[in-house]
């Protein structure tokens, strides 16, 4: 199958020579012969000449936000309206907010505050694409938040920091997700420290990177996401 990856962001430069870009994490979290993969670069005005050209699409994170006044963010989101029902999409992060936005939800910088860490989500409501876990523990990192659903848009995991924190758009073949399957944990602790003193207190980032002493679901929700695409773009 072929997989285009709309790149909307790059992991800060002190990390990216060790980690790669984000890209190359989902080729990782996948397998690099999966798919036919494609990246373009949304921010430099990349595109497929034609949304058929591909079955599916993953649209990445970005330390945007979906209301900051970009250039490319509202192309992008008028891609993803055009692209809505016609191929397999999943949004991740920054991805999750802007498809949320896109379909006529709200995004907003929380009050609560950045979401770092492994952070665990309850399953709400189970997809075919899903197995029968009851939550799911994935590296989180974000303060920015859906508040208000689009239509069409149903809950499928979530916890109390992050209510909208997984949807399914089941007839536009979407499903995204606030959390990041493509962190591994060594990356995202590279993450923290990067932000430590700036974004995030010696106590928050201390407490954040404890997290991940624990086990995580990043395996389960990529395989509960390529099922996903097999079902759905074939």
């Amino acid at each position: 199958m072929r997989l285009a990856i709309l790149e909307t962001g790059q992991p800060p430069a002190e990390v990216i020579e060790r980690f790669g870009d984000y890209p190359s994490m989902f080729r990782t979290l996948f397998g690099r012969e999966a798919y036919a993969y494609q990246t373009f670069d949304v921010a430099a005005g990349q595109y497929p000449e034609q949304i058929a050209d591909f079955p599916a699409y993953v649209i990445t994170g970005s330390s945007a936000g979906v209301y900051d006044p970009l250039p490319w963010i509202a192309p992008l989101m008028d891609f993803l309206r055009q692209a809505k029902g016609q191929a397999a999409m999943v949004g991740v992060c920054f991805g999750h907010q802007v498809m949320a936005e896109a379909f006529g939800g709200k995004v907003i910088k929380s009050p609560k505050g950045w979401g770092v860490g492994l952070h665990s989500y309850d399953v709400r409501e189970g997809r075919p694409w899903m197995d029968a876990a009851p939550r799911i523990a994935v590296p989180a990192s974000h303060q920015d938040q859906v508040v208000d659903l689009p239509p069409g848009a149903r809950v499928v995991a979530s916890s109390d920091f992050t209510p909208f924190g997984m949807l399914a758009y089941d007839e536009a073949k979407a499903v995204s997700i606030q959390l990041h399957p493509e962190f591994q944990p060594d990356y995202a602790k590279a993450l923290i420290e990067t932000r430590r003193g700036t974004r995030y207190t010696d106590e928050q980032a201390d407490a954040a990177i404890a997290t991940y002493d624990a086990p995580d679901d990043r395996a389960r929700l990529g395989a509960w996401i390529q099922d996903f695409l097999k079902r759905t773009a074939g």
